[in-house]
């Protein structure tokens, strides 16, 4: 790299963090997650608004590879950071509904997904449509882990029955949804065949919980030691961070889901002050820096500027089965299990959120030739707008006066206050039923005579 490449690398990652903390700060103040703006910033880039003249000028051809590196770097510590994040514990006296709703809110949007991607493979000249068709029913059923946390943070309801729920149904989700992107992947790459390195992804599994969990239990012990969360202890995470989507990307399967399984396995019992340093660390580099940067790059393949009439149906079509089936499918899985409907309603508001972690997917589409840079922005437009809708949607289904409720009852049971209530009775006018010498006059108004009542 040249000193004049240097200089334009260092003044566009200037101008990405710029754009992402003024955009972020921005979708903070309407009430919106801060990942809204910033994926609106690497949008905003991008030839839809201004052609290539503006990504021309910040972000020359010759500096994009560096670019690229730099985001697959702050991808794989995203990942991570969604594996290592996923709250286990959320899952327990609550594994029935958690299932429940997230096997509803995968297995409805990917079947309407399919039916969606066999219509779109005609429009797209798809050479290979099962892949494809596959690819976009997972895609469909992704949600937020992140994103739903953060919101379920902003309001309050993190120790509600709803929040926990929420929390344990995007937990089993992710699982779920991850493992059936990765063989997705693996089909992907091989072309429509299922190549035999994916057949090590058993193994791999079986080593990294069986073998690996058990030796990370060790950094527990070392950072209490030490007293804190020292350079060699996030240096061997780190080495095993790199080491474990190394593994993945050799058999066949993306480095993301090398990262996602390792922060899966990283110790959670006895090691909570570890997991809080780790991620407020990475997150600092990650969420500045790195993440801004995949999202230059993603928005810079978003081009809405040459929709048709067609691509504008293709996008209604993808909304349409976007929200109805997610929304749907996590109320049916709700219901099922006899949650009150508006308790099922804000908990399928919560999981059709799909915000970064759909755009993760999506960049892993185009990056292996299943979808082209058309679905690809339609795609990245359902991201955004089923995120966007979440907050909105969850404030006219459960307010916040249910909320407050929530909590009281939740601070009363703690404190071990028993519930009671106020009784109002509203006797009607009219004579009354007593003794003679208990009667009383009241003047009727506009009269000179007394009523005796």
């Amino acid at each position: 790299m040249t000193a004049h490449q240097l200089g334009q690398l260092l003044l566009a990652l200037a101008c990405v963090i710029t754009l992402a903390r003024l955009l972020g700060a921005a979708a903070r103040r309407l009430g919106q997650p801060p990942v809204i703006g910033e994926i609106l910033a690497g949008v905003l880039v991008g030839p839809t608004l201004f052609g290539t003249m503006v990504s021309d000028r910040l972000f020359p051809v010759d500096i994009r590879t560096a670019l690229a590196g730099l985001a697959n770097v702050g991808l794989v510590l995203f990942m991570f950071i969604v594996g290592y994040d996923l709250d286990f514990d959320a899952v327990k006296g609550r594994r029935k509904a958690a299932v429940s709703i997230s096997v509803g809110s995968v297995l409805l949007p990917l079947g309407l997904g399919v039916l969606l991607a066999l219509w779109l493979a005609r429009h797209h000249d798809v050479p290979d449509v099962a892949p494809f068709a596959l690819f976009i029913g997972a895609a469909m059923s992704v949600t937020a882990f992140p994103v739903l946390a953060r919101i379920l943070t902003d309001r309050g309801m993190l120790r509600t029955e709803v929040g926990g729920l929420a929390l344990a149904s995007g937990a089993v989700d992710d699982v779920v949804a991850w493992t059936l992107l990765a063989g997705v992947v693996a089909i992907g790459a091989g072309g429509g065949d299922v190549p035999w390195q994916t057949l090590l992804a058993v193994p791999y599994a079986l080593v990294m919980f069986l073998l690996v969990r058990p030796q990370l239990r060790r950094l527990v012990e070392a950072r209490t030691r030490a007293g804190r969360l020292t350079p060699g202890i996030l240096a061997v995470m780190l080495v095993g961070l790199l080491l474990s989507c190394w593994c993945t990307e050799a058999i066949g399967v993306h480095a993301i889901f090398g990262a996602f399984v390792f922060g899966a396995v990283m110790p959670r019992a006895g090691g909570e002050l570890l997991r809080h340093e780790t991620l407020e660390r990475l997150e600092q580099v990650s969420v500045l820096l790195l993440l801004p940067v995949f999202f230059v790059i993603a928005g810079l393949r978003v081009n809405l500027s040459t929709l048709d009439s067609t691509g504008l149906l293709d996008l209604a079509l993808i909304l349409v089965v976007a929200i109805t089936g997610k929304f749907a499918g996590a109320y049916l899985g709700a219901r099922l299990n006899r949650i009150p409907a508006r308790r099922a309603g804000a908990l399928a508001a919560l999981m059709n959120t799909r915000g970064l972690t759909e755009i993760v997917i999506l960049t892993v589409g185009v990056q292996l030739g299943i979808l082209d840079d058309t679905l690809f922005s339609l795609m990245v437009v359902m991201a955004l707008v089923t995120t966007v809708m979440a907050g909105p949607l969850l404030s006219v289904i459960y307010p916040k006066s249910l909320v407050a409720r929530d909590v009281a009852e939740l601070e009363r049971a703690a404190l071990g206050v028993p519930e009671a209530y106020r009784v109002l009775a509203v006797v009607p006018a009219g004579r009354r039923r007593g003794p003679w010498w208990t009667w009383r006059p009241r003047w009727r108004c506009g009269t000179t005579r007394p009523r005796w009542c």
